[in-house]
C-alpha cells in the first residue's frame, strides 16, 4: 500500500499508526475538517447500526493534486455505482478498489484526486474520497453543491447488500447532523444529471424510495450543456 503515497509525506521512524494520524492532520488542513469524524450516537441520526468512517489514509490514498472548496452546506446528495470496480465484501479488497479509483481518475483522466466525495463498500464501510466541502468531480453542474456518494459495484440488476444500503444512509445523516449537509437536500440518482444508467436501474429504485428523493429533476440532453470552463466528465458512463 505504501507505494500507493509516493505524494504523501513520511515521518522517519515513525510507526504506522504515527503515520497515519500525521497525514490525517494534513489533510485536516487541507480540506478543511478531520478526515476521522467522531461517529455520533446513531439515535441522534435516527439510524441503525453505526458505519465506522475510514479516512483516505486508512485506504492508502495518495495526496490530491489540489483542494476546492464550496461553501456549505450542499443542498444535493448525488448516488452513483461504480461499475468497475466490481462490488467489493473484505475491506482490503474494497480499499483496492478505492486505490483502482483514485489511479484511475488521477494518473489516467488527469483530476486533482478520486472524483466522489465518499466510496461505500460492500464490508459496509465508508471510505473519505474528497470529503465533505469539496468540489468533486463526480456530476457536472452539481460537483460544486452536492455530495457524491459512490457504491462500489454494479447495482444495475442487484441490489447493494443491506449493510452498502444502511451505510449510504447513515453517511448523508452524519452530513446533516454535522452540518456538511443542507437538511432540506435533494437525493438524485446520477443518471437525473447526466446521460448515464448510473447508479444502475435496481441501485435507482431502491434510492427513489429514500426520504428526499427528488424525481422531479431530469436529465435532458437537447437542453442541458455542460459547465463553463473545465469539464468534468465522469467515467465510466455506466
Amino acid at each position: 500500500m505504501g507505494d500507493k503515497k509516493s505524494g504523501s509525506s513520511t515521518l522517519p521512524g515513525a510507526d504506522i499508526e504515527l503515520q497515519k494520524e500525521f497525514e490525517q492532520q494534513q489533510l485536516a488542513t487541507i480540506c478543511g475538517y478531520t478526515q476521522h469524524m467522531q461517529q455520533p450516537e446513531p439515535s441522534s441520526l435516527g439510524v441503525e447500526g453505526g458505519a465506522r468512517l475510514l479516512s483516505r489514509a486508512d485506504w492508502g490514498a495518495r495526496m490530491p493534486k489540489s483542494v476546492e472548496h464550496f461553501e456549505g452546506p450542499a443542498p444535493y446528495v448525488i448516488i452513483h455505482h461504480s461499475y468497475m470496480p466490481a462490488a467489493c465484501f473484505s475491506t482490503p479488497d474494497c480499499m483496492k478498489s478505492m486505490r483502482d479509483m483514485q489511479d484511475f481518475h488521477q494518473l489516467e483522466r488527469g483530476w486533482n484526486d478520486i472524483g466522489y466525495s465518499f466510496g461505500i463498500g460492500g464490508d459496509g464501510m465508508i471510505y473519505t474520497g474528497r470529503g465533505f466541502n469539496v468540489i468533486g468531480a463526480h456530476a457536472p453542474k452539481y460537483n460544486d453543491k452536492s455530495v457524491g456518494i459512490v457504491l462500489i459495484g454494479d447495482w444495475r440488476t442487484e441490489l447493494p447488500p443491506k449493510q452498502m444500503l444502511d451505510a449510504a444512509r447513515n453517511l448523508i445523516a452524519f452530513g446533516v447532523f454535522k452540518g456538511y449537509i443542507d437538511p432540506a437536500y435533494k437525493l438524485l440518482g446520477h443518471k437525473q444529471v447526466r446521460e448515464t444508467e448510473c447508479p444502475g436501474g435496481r441501485l435507482f429504485q431502491e434510492i427513489s424510495t429514500w426520504p428526499h428523493f427528488n424525481n422531479g429533476i431530469r436529465f435532458n440532453a437537447t437542453t442541458e450543456q455542460p459547465p463553463q470552463g473545465q469539464a468534468l466528465p465522469v467515467v465510466p458512463k455506466v
